[in-house]
């Protein structure tokens, strides 16, 4: 039986751009919390907060590989971002450099891994939880970065 994890992410700017943060939470298939993050990014916009709060979860799951064993695993990422889940599923072009080089980036990450990944779009509502993450991060001033280990 494969293992499946569920993880939330967001990214989000005060200003576009502005001061960013990413924010994202690891639930296994008991729906128990992993991991919850969030972390200072400095100044972007909204798009690149976005895939960079999935590059810091794949880049969780990469480190925790072994324990996840993710070989055996799928792991189901929602995000709140048309225009991110579109195109890293390959329906949106990819039109500035930037943000092609965070594909990249993630595409490569999705290799490390092992395991399957798949993107999907969920309502702001749904993810409340890695929105609070960002939002927190984003409140803390002195504060690299946020964590919370379950």
């Amino acid at each position: 039986m494969k293992n499946q994890y569920y993880i939330f992410t967001d990214g989000g700017a005060r200003g576009n751009p502005g001061p960013a943060a990413t924010g994202f939470l690891v639930k296994n298939s008991s729906g128990k919390i992993l991991v919850q993050l969030g972390k200072l990014i400095g100044e972007t916009t909204n798009n690149v907060a976005e895939y960079v709060a999935v590059i810091e979860a794949l880049t969780w799951i990469k480190e925790h590989k072994e324990v996840l064993n993710s070989k055996l695993s799928t792991f189901n990422f929602y995000l709140d971002s048309q225009l991110v889940v579109n195109q890293l599923n390959g329906f949106y072009k990819i039109k500035q450099e930037k943000l092609r080089h965070l594909i990249i980036k993630v595409k490569s990450l999705e290799q490390e891994v092992d395991g399957r990944v798949f993107y999907n779009l969920i309502s702001r509502d749904k993810n409340k939880i890695a929105d609070s993450l960002v939002n927190q991060t984003l409140g803390e001033k002195n504060k690299k970065d946020y964590k919370l280990f379950t």
